[in-house]
């Protein structure tokens, strides 16, 4: 994909979206970190449920601490490997308040120090908590710039040094939310719904799925 076909993409993107959004709820940055934390190998429907009757509870580092990790594991079990992210949410609580007098740092170096947060964590929240131009490459975002050609690599890492490259502004704030949205509800990855996708001209994916077909007739898009 070449720099004008980039401009496009994103700004077709932007343009049907112009303040794409996290589908995870919080209210503060440490509420995110916490629902950021907790959605590895989870949806964010599953965390939101999870999490709402939580953060009425608990709102910062001091209060998830004072609730401990059995009272946090009533309300996470229902998330996927849940005794460990509750060990890892306790852990980088205590760490919060050790090292950070409670307040969520608006530092990759930082961030990547706590328990249980990694490069893509941290990016999710220097980007939705601090407005930071980050990358949060996730199994969306590792699909979509593969399959489109936006920027091709064999890892995540790979994937996010491409898109730091590719993306010009004034797109890059929301980069990330635009393409993990795209991945969740359009290029989904066992079947692409290439007939509905505002950006197929521009992608490199050659076998373009056609629309489902119903009673003999196919469903065009809206």
């Amino acid at each position: 994909m070449n720099k004008a076909q980039v401009v496009e993409f994103f700004s077709r993107l932007a343009e049907e979206n112009p303040h794409p959004e996290t589908e995870l709820e919080f209210g503060n940055p440490y509420q995110l970190l916490v629902a950021v934390a907790l959605s590895a190998q989870a949806t964010d429907v599953g965390v939101n449920k999870a999490t709402r009757a939580l953060f009425r509870e608990v709102k910062t580092p001091a209060q998830m601490v004072a609730l401990g990790e059995e009272g946090l594991k009533t309300h996470i079990k229902t998330i996927g490997l849940f005794n460990t992210k509750a060990k890892n949410v306790i852990a980088l609580s205590e760490q919060l308040i050790r090292d950070h007098d409670g307040e969520v740092p608006a530092d990759r170096d930082a961030l990547e120090k706590l328990p249980g947060v990694g490069r893509k964590t941290a990016n999710v929240v220097l980007n939705t908590a601090f407005g930071q131009e980050t990358f949060a490459v996730d199994t969306h975002i590792f699909r979509v710039g593969n399959r489109t050609g936006l920027a091709k690599g064999k890892t995540v890492l790979a994937v996010e040094l491409k898109l730091e490259k590719a993306v010009p502004q004034p797109f890059r704030l929301h980069a990330h939310h635009w393409l993990i949205l795209h991945g969740r509800y359009v290029c989904k990855a066992r079947t692409p719904e290439c007939w509905r996708c505002i950006v197929a001209d521009l992608c490199a994916f050659k076998p373009k799925t056609a629309a489902p077909r119903v009673k003999g007739a196919a469903i065009t898009a809206s």
